[in-house]
C-alpha cells in the first residue's frame, strides 16, 4: 500500500526530501503518487505533523 498525505499538511517540505523515489509533488497539501511509492514510509517519519500515513 502507498502512504497519503493528508489535510494536515503544511507543505513544510520535509517529506520530499527523504523519499528515495520522488513520488511526492508539491502543492498547497504535498501529494505521493501511488504508482511510484514503494511504501518504505521515510516520509511519514520525518512528518512535523504526522499528516502522512498508510493508504487504507
Amino acid at each position: 500500500m502507498a502512504h497519503v498525505i493528508s489535510d494536515n499538511c503544511t507543505a513544510c517540505g520535509s517529506c520530499m526530501n527523504e523519499c528515495p523515489v520522488d513520488a511526492i509533488s508539491e502543492g498547497d497539501i504535498y501529494v505521493i503518487d501511488a504508482d511510484t511509492c514503494i511504501d518504505c514510509g521515510a516520509c511519514a517519519e520525518v512528518c512535523p505533523v504526522e499528516a502522512i500515513s498508510e493508504e487504507e
